[in-house]
């Protein structure tokens, strides 16, 4: 795809107006920030407006465009992965009237340091430490590789002499985002949040209109061949768009997925996906510091529920628009699976030399899924019988027949006979693969082989179906919420590491200028570490970027949520509770992690919740507090609750209900 003149005149036009007004407001009455308040909570001045958009920039961004559209695509999961959304929406009116009163009462800098007035000075350093070690390994690779991955179909070539692949598109994203982060601090990044927050739910309702277009008349857009859109739907080339609708609604978009599924099984709603929600918007320093620079907790409960009546609409331009590019688009997703240098083009080559006897080591065995299987039935033949010659080590000759390897193999892997019968390739290989890893140190899996490449599924939209023009827009739009997300996860670690970290490790006498200076200081060293890792997230064995966050923020998830909901309900949890909680937290996700890793991630993180709360019951129950702890109360901040903001929590708690029954 080519971007037109007009495309970057728009773009950059974009991004110099966005960039100068987040400065500009930043510094419009006191000139450059001089305290850390001014610095790191815009100096609690943040209307609801402000607040409301800000929290949907900073939160959706490429993570959600990329990498929940791309799930979106999948048959396995479809629109059930728009319960990250609507359940948030939930969240947050939990969040505006039960978290937020009590953290603005006592006028905290961060989260982290609320855990110090309830629990004890460990406890806050431990949480702060294991908050930067996320957001610097985990949140801000993601969204950077995702940023990059959504400009990766726009370029070719080279620039100047200069490669243009993901590394190079992850270097833009990050220097861009650290810019005005470290120039201008939170009041900057709010003030942008508020033009790329509105840009990008106008640019994503826009693709979604395309999209419906698309569908409608396949026949009349580049890359799109209708006869096969038409028999992948089972409907006739003169089926109307709600006729194709339904038929989509019928296969992928229901809100609850079996209980067997690794993804979202129906039993994860039941209590698995409000941990990573309640964490997520009520307990992240990126998200709640928008609240913490609040006016008053009127403007704070009227932006928190602003933005969860905003989350409804998410799912319909991010999750649809997906669903849909997969008909429209699935066999150049496969094409691009088969083909990038990223994805399975280096496995492959791999295997032939492996299989060849050219490669220096021949002990490489070859994992691949369903999908694969289904696509490439000779090439996953070949694979699985060249995986059970391998690792057999001469029990199986390399001319046996198929059906014989598939009987030896599942002996190998102590599978019952009736059960191989049912069993797919893919799944009789990876049952296979894992029972016999560990028996011979020299035997390692390569990278997975997929079928599709689901996190092209929106880029294809952009590249497909936006005009010129309109396509600077919509790209302008999406790259400023990947910035705006990236930029928000740099000042919210930029606070932790300065107030949390520095102050209280390194410097408590630290003046009020070498705090703002120690918070722009940490911003280049996240992004070059962000950098480094992004280009890594494009292997398969990650599942897919929104996958990978998930997964790993659920070794400290469980256990900070844990601890925050005994602090702040629970009146007589002694101080151990909050160390105690933070250490079992990876320790139990990471036995579960490791031993059923075919068990949904969302349910290892309900079982560890679960474990960590009976320890704290049980320590509270032995030795409680002799005392309740009085918290620190702030006189700055007026704490009168907003009234309609209930009324209209309310409203959005029903919608959800009736979107749940309407998609069930």
């Amino acid at each position: 795809m080519e971007l037109g003149m007009i495309d970057w005149v728009i773009i950059i036009i974009f991004f110099v107006g966005v960039i100068s007004l987040g400065l500009l407001k930043s510094r419009a009455k006191e000139g450059e920030a001089s305290t850390s308040e001014d610095y790191f909570l815009a100096g609690r001045g943040l209307k609801w407006w402000l607040i409301g958009f800000s929290l949907i920039a900073a939160n959706i961004s490429a993570e959600q465009f990329v990498g929940m559209s791309g799930q979106a695509a999948m048959d396995s999961i479809g629109l059930a992965v728009a319960s990250y959304e609507w359940i948030a929406a939930i969240t947050l009116v939990v969040v505006a009237f039960f978290f937020l009163p009590k953290f603005l009462k006592s006028g905290i800098f961060t989260i982290p340091e609320y855990l110090e007035y309830r629990f004890n000075h460990s406890a806050r350093l431990a949480m702060s430490a294991l908050m930067v070690i996320i957001y610097a390994g985990v949140t801000i690779p993601t969204v950077i590789y995702l940023g990059a991955k959504t400009l990766d179909p726009l370029f070719s070539g080279s620039v100047f002499g200069v490669e243009i692949d993901i590394v190079t598109l992850s270097w833009v994203v990050g220097i861009l985002a650290a810019g005005y982060v470290a120039a201008g601090g939170l009041k900057a990044c709010a003030w942008a949040d508020l033009i790329q927050g509105s840009a990008l739910i106008i640019g994503g309702a826009v693709i979604m209109v395309l999209t419906f277009m698309a569908l409608d008349n396949p026949g009349q857009y580049e890359g799109i061949d209708a006869a096969a859109v038409h028999q992948s739907l089972g409907v006739e080339d003169t089926a109307t768009l709600g006729e194709k609708l339904s038929v989509l609604k019928d296969a992928k978009m229901h809100m609850v997925l079996p209980k067997t599924s690794t993804f979202l099984p129906w039993t994860a709603l039941l209590l698995g996906i409000w941990i990573p929600n309640f964490y997520y918007w009520g307990l992240n320093q990126y998200i709640m510091q928008r609240t913490l620079g609040a006016h008053s907790l009127r403007e704070g409960q009227r932006g928190v529920v602003f933005a969860a009546f905003l989350k409804l609409i998410i799912p319909f331009i991010v999750c649809i628009p997906g669903i849909i590019a997969f008909s429209l688009y699935g066999p150049k997703m496969q094409e691009n699976a088969m083909t990038s240098e990223r994805i399975n083009k280096p496995v492959l080559e791999r295997f032939e030399a492996s299989a060849s006897g050219s490669a220096e080591s021949k002990d490489m065995l070859f994992p691949f899924n369903g999908d694969f299987a289904n696509l490439n039935p000779n090439y996953a033949e070949r694979i699985f019988s060249y995986n059970a010659v391998t690792a057999c080590g001469g029990e199986i000759a390399a001319d046996t027949p198929i059906s014989t390897i598939r009987q030896k193999v599942a002996e190998k892997a102590g599978l019952e006979a009736d059960k191989v019968a049912e069993m797919g390739l893919s799944e009789l290989n990876g049952a296979f693969l894992k029972a016999f890893s560990g028996k011979k140190e020299n035997f390692t899996a390569d990278q997975e082989l997929v079928g599709y490449d689901y996190d092209h599924a929106f880029p294809l939209l952009i590249r497909y179906l936006t005009p010129q023009g309109l396509r600077g827009f919509v790209l302008a739009a999406l790259m400023g919420a990947v910035i705006s997300s990236l930029a928000s996860m740099l000042n919210a670690s930029s606070t932790i590491f300065s107030m949390d970290i520095y102050r209280e490790w390194f410097n408590k006498e630290a003046s009020q200028k070498t705090l703002v200076v120690m918070g722009r200081f940490a911003v280049p060293v996240l992004v070059v570490i962000g950098c480094l890792i992004a280009p890594v997230l494009a292997s398969p064995r990650f599942k897919g970027a929104f996958a990978f966050i998930q997964e790993f923020q659920g070794f400290v998830s469980p256990g900070i949520l844990t601890i925050f909901l005994f602090g702040l309900f629970v009146k007589k949890a002694p101080r151990i509770c909050g160390v105690l909680g933070l250490i079992l937290s990876p320790i139990i996700y990471g036995i579960l992690f490791f031993g059923w890793s075919d068990m949904a991630f969302l349910n290892r993180m309900a079982i560890t919740v679960g474990a960590i709360a009976a320890v704290l019951a049980i320590v509270t129950a032995v030795n409680p507090l002799k005392e309740v702890i009085k918290l620190p109360e702030t006189t700055q901040i007026d704490l009168q609750w907003s009234k309609g903001s209930i009324y209209l929590g309310v409203i959005v708690v029903i919608l959800t209900v009736l979107l749940y029954i309407i998609f069930f």
